[in-house]
């Protein structure tokens, strides 16, 4: 039953990133068709998103703090439910108050995945860097999706569907869970199944201290690309994709595909090398990618959004390793849950910045000029992180796993 547990655990997580990111993703898209449906213009339906974009940040250390000490796989049954319930109320909305107070619902209850599901995803892992980049690629799959989700339906059927048929899949994978758990074919694990090395107080603090500063600018930057990129596509390859949602779509969603591949990398590579060097590359090589997307239009826009999208994505796992690492199992998804207050938390900034930017000046460069001093001064930041510890040895690792009360 411990095998069964672990690899539906595994598996539950996976998809729940999925998930997250196609439902917290689909409106970059569908207000796109909101603008004349509404006949409302893009710089005031882009702002509907702001309170569930600051959700998802807000609700993720009580999530995580409810992880911990309650039930990692009861909680992500709450996500799917939770997440899932706020995208069909979206696809029920009639008016922009309505369809923000659904956001929120849906931002609140992606609020739940990172902190817990990640945190769920390292204690049944062996090689925890190696599954922190397929779960990535799960994600990157349900941003890249999400774009091609959203036009796709919106184009056949309506923007309402984009939101309901999703959110009626996230719901049934939900109780879905509950029933394992209820049969217990999932349980929750008490202990890593291969216990991180320990690290000291202080090397602890400092870790956190430089990773908040790293993590909120990456943050940043994260949602400012994902945010502005299907608008960003739209003007800029105009007369390529003839302003069809489902081109829009389609590309985005071909870059996040490719650019997620990296995260394999990442992950891989963080179990066998030092992460902080990794990580510090990462984010030195996204200070020209930005700054050369300001004022990039045409074919070439393409290269510039899969590099750039490459980059964040290798990023990801060896971060999510990095904060792992420098916690105590005990408070890690308490931690993960500060980081994404933090990475997601900034996404409703992101939002505003975007539309400040397009409003002004009709275009992104302002928010990409932004992106290039974030991801300098990340790297600078990335450059303080202490060594990490040697991993433990392999003999220590066989820790039985046991279901929680």
């Amino acid at each position: 039953m411990t095998d069964i547990s672990t690899r539906l655990s595994i598996g539950f997580s996976y998809v729940g990133h999925t998930f997250m990111h196609v439902l917290t993703a689909l409106y970059l898209t569908v207000v796109l068709a909101l603008v004349p449906a509404w006949n409302l213009g893009y710089d005031e339906l882009i702002r509907v998103w702001t309170l569930g974009s600051l959700m998802i940040g807000l609700g993720a250390p009580l999530a995580g703090w409810l992880g911990d000490r309650w039930s990692c796989s009861r909680m992500m049954v709450v996500f799917f439910l939770l997440t899932g319930g706020g995208s069909i109320a979206a696809g029920l909305a009639s008016e922009p108050v309505s369809l923000m107070v659904a956001l929120a619902a849906l931002g609140l209850g992606g609020s739940i995945y990172h902190p817990v599901g990640m945190s769920w995803l390292v204690k049944n892992a062996s090689d925890q860097g190696t599954a922190l980049g397929y779960q990535g690629v799960f994600g990157s799959i349900g941003v890249a999706s999400a774009a091609l989700v959203a036009g796709t339906l919106t184009d056949l059927f309506s923007w309402r569907s984009a939101f309901l048929i999703p959110g009626v899949l996230c719901v049934t994978t939900g109780v879905g869970l509950a029933a394992c758990i209820a049969l217990g074919l999932v349980c929750d694990r008490k202990a890593d199944a291969k216990p991180l090395p320990k690290t000291s107080r202080s090397d602890a603090v400092r870790a956190f201290v430089v990773l908040s500063m790293t993590m909120t600018a990456g943050g940043l930057m994260w949602n400012s690309v994902t945010i502005s990129m299907p608008k960003w596509f739209n003007d800029g390859l105009g007369p390529v994709i003839g302003g069809s949602t489902v081109s829009t779509g389609g590309l985005v969603t071909l870059i996040y595909l490719a650019g997620a591949l990296p995260q394999l990398w990442g992950g891989r590579l963080a179990d066998r090398f030092q992460a902080r060097t990794l990580y510090s590359f990462c984010l030195l090589a996204q200070v020209p990618l930005a700054f050369l997307a300001s004022f990039t239009l045409g074919a070439p826009m393409l290269a510039l959004a899969l590099m750039l999208v490459s980059c964040q994505n290798l990023q990801i796992p060896i971060e999510n390793l990095l904060l792992a690492r420098f916690t105590p199992g005990k408070y890690r998804g308490l931690a993960y849950g500060a980081k994404f207050i933090l990475t997601f938390g900034v996404g409703a900034l992101a939002v505003q910045l975007a539309a400040a930017s397009y409003r002004w000046t009709g275009t992104f460069e302002g928010l990409y000029l932004t992106v290039t001093g974030l991801a300098a001064t990340a790297f600078l930041a990335s450059l303080l992180l202490p060594a990490e510890q040697r991993a433990l040895a392999p003999q220590l690792v066989s820790e039985p796993a046991a279901a929680s009360d």
